[in-house]
């Protein structure tokens, strides 16, 4: 007799998600200016991710927006009405806004159930009992629905946290670093789950993070801040292949950097003399190439084909699907790395022919910065 197919979870309720902006929104703590005019918009349902190193000013802008910070001076709106600004202020429990933090903040005295139904007190006892239940099964955790959060996986109280943010259907998500307490192997696992109870809920979401690959799997959109500024917004794609910067190029591959000059409208660098169209000749050019653009193949004598270099491998290490190299380069002050797929070179070489793939190589004026 065949098998019942297997029951599918409960789909998220649907929520009516809010457009959030922020206009020229700066924070002070005291002397240190925080948020320096941050002007940004998320649309309704779309999922955007707040990237930047530690101090940008990431979880503070989550906290303005959610109501935990009033800004110095600026406006957050949400669908156009202003729930922060010079003459009104909307405390966080009534901005439609679920929050959840990286330590999860379950209470330990609560069960699982008791834990998502806090959030719902303004529901009738028996209607808060089933969204929580809903909310439980949503996640997979019906098992636990009478459990206390110390008996759980940290997988699975990151489900409760999500569970009762969501379970009041907030207009807008709020997520800081909800991921890094996680070992790599559950984060994927529990990224893509929670990715995919986003999409049901259609909630506006802001999720802060500091990881270029998770924002990068997670983020219709990214907004990368550094030292309280926004740098560049765009799509995943966008950002990788049209960086502003070198600090936006470097903070989403690994980089070979040179500094160059520009004549015959090229420049020359140790791995070789790359186009510079649009720049003038004379001008000082910062040369960024990715490691994972730079090949290498073994090196058995002779001339070498056009648009290579001769490099020695001063070490390499073993990294699963990838293996990084050191390479020795005429011209090159250190170490030019290279990140290649495990098993192309053989272990014994030594001497390596060296080319680079065009769309690897970024060029930014050395005075600006800007590309």
């Amino acid at each position: 007799m065949a098998s019942a197919p297997a029951k599918a979870p409960p789909r998220a309720g649907v929520t009516f998600a809010a457009e959030l902006t922020f206009e020229g929104v700066h924070l002070h703590y005291g002397p240190v200016h925080t948020l320096k005019g941050i002007s940004l918009t998320v649309n309704a349902g779309e999922i955007l991710c707040l990237l930047g190193p530690s101090g940008s000013g990431k979880t503070s802008l989550l906290r303005v927006a959610a109501g935990l910070e009033r800004q110095t001076s600026g406006r957050v709106l949400m669908n156009g009405r202003e729930v922060a600004g010079p003459g009104r202020f909307v405390p966080p429990e009534k901005r439609s806004v679920g929050l959840m933090f990286q330590d999860f903040a379950l209470f330990p005295h609560m069960t699982v159930s008791q834990n998502i139904r806090f959030g719902l007190t303004d529901m009738a006892t028996a209607v808060a009992a089933g969204e929580a239940k809903a909310a439980i099964d949503r996640v997979g955790l019906g098992h636990h629905a009478g459990s206390y959060p110390d008996v759980l996986s940290g997988g699975e109280q990151q489900r409760v946290a999500l569970a009762r943010a969501l379970a009041p259907r907030p207009s807008v998500m709020l997520m800081d670093e909800p991921f890094s307490g996680l070992d790599t192997r559950l984060k994927d696992s529990v990224r893509a789950e929670t990715l995919a109870i986003l999409r049901e809920m259609r909630a506006t979401t802001i999720v802060v993070t500091h990881d270029a690959e998770e924002a990068m799997r997670l983020g219709d959109r990214i907004a990368l801040l550094d030292a309280g500024r926004i740098v560049q917004t765009g799509t995943a794609e966008d950002i990788y292949h049209a960086p502003a910067n070198l600090f936006v190029a470097g903070f989403f591959a690994e980089l070979n950097v040179f500094d160059a000059r520009v004549g015959g409208g090229a420049v020359d660098t140790p791995l070789g003399r790359f186009p510079a169209t649009g720049f003038d000749d004379g001008a000082k050019l910062t040369v960024a190439v990715r490691t994972a653009g730079v090949d290498a193949s073994a090196y058995r004598g002779g001339p070498t084909p056009a648009g290579t270099v001769l490099g020695r491998i001063t070490a390499r290490r073993f990294l699963g699907v990838t293996e990084q190299l050191w390479l020795a380069v005429e011209g090159a002050t250190a170490p030019v790395r290279a990140r290649i797929r495990a098993g192309e070179l053989a272990r014994d070489a030594r001497d390596v022919m060296i080319s680079v793939r065009p769309g690897d190589i970024l060029l930014f004026e050395s005075a600006s910065e800007s590309a």
